[in-house]
């Protein structure tokens, strides 16, 4: 397992992010649920630090967010409180980006693609769209409200609706009925769809064309 981790830290790193977009909804609404989904989140945040490690990228940048961050999350998970969930959402948005960014690095390095290379492509997508989800969050807590959604349009939404929203945002499919309607979480939505478009346009169209046969 250590060896597997070492050598193909991406494909670790999405088979986790997508098992835990399975687990999260039985998390939600509960205390017990509330910590495992804390603990979740450092298990995450450790394998992002790792991947970072693979990379062309500065380790100790990951380290100086991450650190803080698993921290406030094991705060979290011990004491059962939402209070700080912001600070520590803000903390992983900014790693969750770096370190799509470190992957992107990655994968552009060379002219060889390898296997772990190709799981990079979907752990940088999955990176990016966690990120803008804990962005969506932090301005929640700033702006109430911000979001709505066809259920209980006046509540605050919940995590698994704001990484929907990420998601369809980021993917450009549309299909989410969670809705900015303040000015700046529109804002900050039309940039999510401009880095999902970027990302398929730059980056794994160039992965595409060297994987051709009969390349140069």
């Amino acid at each position: 397992m250590l060896r597997v981790l070492r050598r193909e830290p991406s494909a670790i790193l999405l088979g986790v992010q997508l098992g835990a977009l399975l687990l999260y909804p039985f998390l939600e609404g509960n205390g017990g649920g509330r910590a495992l989904f804390s603990l979740v989140g450092i298990l995450v945040l450790a394998l992002v630090v790792l991947a970072v490690r693979s990379s062309p990228a500065l380790t100790w940048v990951s380290l100086l967010l991450g650190v803080p961050a698993a921290v406030l999350l094991l705060i979290q998970a011990v004491t059962d409180s939402a209070t700080l969930n912001p600070y520590s959402s803000a903390l992983e948005a900014v790693l969750y980006f770096y370190a799509a960014y470190a992957l992107i690095r990655y994968m552009l390095a060379d002219h060889k693609i390898t296997r772990d290379e190709l799981f990079a492509v979907g752990a940088t997508f999955t990176l990016v769209a966690w990120g803008f989800a804990y962005v969506y969050t932090v301005w929640q807590a700033i702006e109430p409200g911000s979001f709505i959604a066809a259920q209980h349009p006046d509540a605050q939404r919940s995590w698994m609706e704001l990484l929907f929203l990420s998601f369809t945002t980021l993917s450009s499919t549309g299909l989410s009925d969670v809705v900015p309607v303040q000015a700046f979480a529109r804002s900050l939505c039309m940039l999510e769809q401009v880095a999902g478009v970027a990302y398929i346009a730059v980056v794994v169209s160039r992965l595409v064309g060297l994987s051709l046969p009969g390349r140069r």
